[in-house]
């Protein structure tokens, strides 16, 4: 399995983010993403491309900017498949970080020792 891109992270995080609150605007999600309202557009727009979600425009809204956006039942699958990815890569990151630590530990325990003597 290959490391997700930086692209692919940012979409599961939009996708997760709008699907719990599909009213987020564009620049509520730059700020809980702290990524740049551009990079959060061209987000967006990726995810309308591959189908993920769709925008609609709040009818009786004075605002015609606000829009709600909904998870398609592709976008819905396609979440579902990249958090079982991201899913995976984490668990073999914290495998890799355990087995780290403890490698540490003893290298600082057998160092603690040396100095002792």
């Amino acid at each position: 399995m290959s490391d997700p891109s930086a692209h692919e992270e940012s979409h599961l995080k939009v996708l997760r983010l709008l699907d719990s609150n599909p009213l987020m605007s564009q620049r509520d999600l730059s700020d809980a993403l702290a990524i740049s309202l551009g990079k959060t557009n061209y987000c967006i727009k990726a995810l309308l491309d591959k189908g993920f979600i769709k925008m609609q425009n709040f009818r009786n809204n004075k605002n015609k900017l606000a829009y709600v956006y909904l998870l398609t039942p592709l976008g819905i699958e396609q979440k579902s498949r990249m958090t079982v990815e991201f899913l995976q890569i984490k668990v073999q990151e914290y495998e890799h970080l355990r087995l780290e630590i403890a490698g540490l530990k003893q290298e600082a325990e057998q160092n603690s020792l040396r100095e002792q003597q």
